[in-house]
Parts: C-alpha cells; structure tokens; sequence
C-alpha cells in the first residue's frame, strides 16, 4: 500500500526509483514467486508508465525491468526485437548477453554470434564484460564442433551381425497327427529379415556421407568489417502480451436467454389443482407436417 500511494502521488523528478525499489521488494518479500507476488503485473505496468520517456532508454535499471518482464512472456525472443528496434537497451552490454543467452539455450548459434556482433560494434557497455562472454560462447560453441567430429562412426560388422527382433505369437502352434510335438512359439518371418537388410544399408549408406559442422565459429582477428554480420532492425510498433495467468477467464458477453430450472422427476399438484407458478414453454421454430389424410384426434 506504501508503494502504490507513493506511485499514485508522487511528484519527484525520477519516478524510475519508485519501480525499481517496488520490484526489489516485491521480489525479496516473495523469493518463490507465484500468483501472490503479481509480480509481472507490476512489471507490466513500470515498463508502460516510464515508455514514453527516452532518457530511461539508456538506463540499466529500465532495462532491467524489461528483462525481468520478459521472463513471463510467452516468446522473450519478440521482447528484444522490440527494445531494439525502439533503441531501448541498445547501448547496454545486458540486452546482447541476456539475448544470445536465449538463442544459444535452443540451438541457434549462428544467430547468437549475430547479435554478440552488434553488441561489438556498439561498443555496448561495460564493454570488457560483453567480450569476456563472447569468448566463452566461442569457446563452447567450438568444443561442441570438435566433440561431433571426434565421434567415431559404428561398426558395420556390427550392424550386419546383430541379432534379429523375434516375434512371437499370440497362441501355442497345434501338431496334427498322434505323435507329440512342440512347435516353437518364437520365430523369425522373411519380412523382418527385409526390414533388417533395408536398415543396415541406410546405416552404410549414411555413414559415407562426410560429416560437415554446420556452424563457423567467428574470428574477430581475421574479418573484415564489412563482412561481419549486422542485425536487421524490425519494425516493433508496440510490446509483446505478458503470458496469461493460470485459471482466469476472458471476458465476454453473458447471455441474454432466461434460466430454467427443472425438477426430476417432474411432479404433479394434488387433487388436481393447479399450481400458482406459470411455466412458459418456447414455441418452436418450425411448423409440423400433418397428412391431410389424417383425422384430427380428440
């Protein structure tokens, strides 16, 4: 309550501070989050009430309440195509790092160096921390391609020479005649043996193709500037939707039918009088067919 009178009244010139100290406490108060915090309503709202002023679009603390907003979006990735292509954060080492961080954590290196590059060449601050954590995604980027060359390629003696899948049957095999025998339950068709000899020839077949890493590890020290690669600015007009919380219904209209309620098994007034409560039954849309044949019953 303290806060929200602060927000609500406050005439200072750095209205920043407010939501910084409130989303700190917010989150010390309630370290395991959950639906009690509203922690990402009150991140939604910061980063809506200070949008309009550019001079928090170089502030850490501003870009800090985006980032954190952004982990309760369904796709962050939109997130920070949209504070770059408004120039929020541009200038700030944390945007490129948190970004590539995402882009390296679902495989697609090639991107993240992409956006490693931009910070570079923005010259993003603190700029020593920005190159420390592009050198170690180089350097995983890089043990990774070595591991996948390294792999040696299967046997394929051993593919050839493994055991067949047996099948087995549902019920016992039946001997005619008076002599007693067993006939085996387990065996092997001529169609498994297809399927084994199709399998082994894809498998030789596969492995003669060369191995090539689909990933080129970037050096700084020997490109050019013009060849380094520069991310596009998009054309975000407006921040993504925040995820929507667990168990809330969306509004919409109510309908303006009346309510019925019935009784089961239906029950008659007695003596055959008739009850004081009047039900009206709809009248059907449609009109029924009587053949003119017909005699109209009594």
């Amino acid at each position: 309550r303290e806060f929200e009178s602060e927000i609500r009244f406050y005439s200072g010139d750095d209205p920043l501070d407010v939501w910084d100290r409130y989303v700190r406490w917010t989150e010390q108060s309630f370290p395991q989050g959950g639906k009690e915090s509203n922690l990402a309503a009150i991140l939604e709202r910061a980063v809506k009430a200070l949008n309009n002023q550019q001079r928090y679009y170089k502030d850490p603390r501003y870009l800090n309440l985006w980032l954190k907003f952004g982990n309760f979006c369904n796709e962050p990735l939109d997130l920070y195509s949209y504070l770059h292509s408004q120039e929020i954060g541009t200038t700030l080492a944390l945007l490129y790092i948190t970004w590539a961080e995402v882009l390296e954590a679902r495989g697609n290196f090639k991107k993240a160096d992409i956006i490693f590059q931009e910070g570079l060449q923005r010259k993003a601050e603190p700029l020593d921390k920005l190159q420390s954590f592009h050198r170690q995604f180089q350097t995983r980027v890089s043990r990774q391609t070595l591991l996948g060359l390294e792999e040696p390629p299967e046997d394929d003696t051993a593919v050839l020479e493994a055991a067949e899948p047996q099948r087995s049957s549902l019920a016992e095999l039946k001997v005619r005649g008076k002599k007693k025998g067993i006939a085996p339950i387990s065996r092997v068709g001529s169609a498994l043996k297809a399927v084994n000899q199709t399998r082994s020839f894809q498998t030789v077949t596969s492995q003669q193709l060369p191995n090539k890493p689909g990933f080129a590890v970037f050096d700084e020290n020997s490109a050019s500037g013009s060849e380094v690669p520069v991310l596009a600015s998009q054309p975000w007009m407006a921040p993504p939707a925040a995820r929507a919380g667990e168990n809330e219904l969306s509004a919409g209209p109510w309908n303006s039918g009346k309510l019925l309620t019935l009784t089961f098994p239906p029950q008659r007034p007695r003596g055959g009088a008739s009850s004081g409560i009047e039900v009206s039954y709809p009248v059907p849309s449609f009109t029924p067919y009587v053949e003119e044949s017909a005699q109209q019953q009594m």
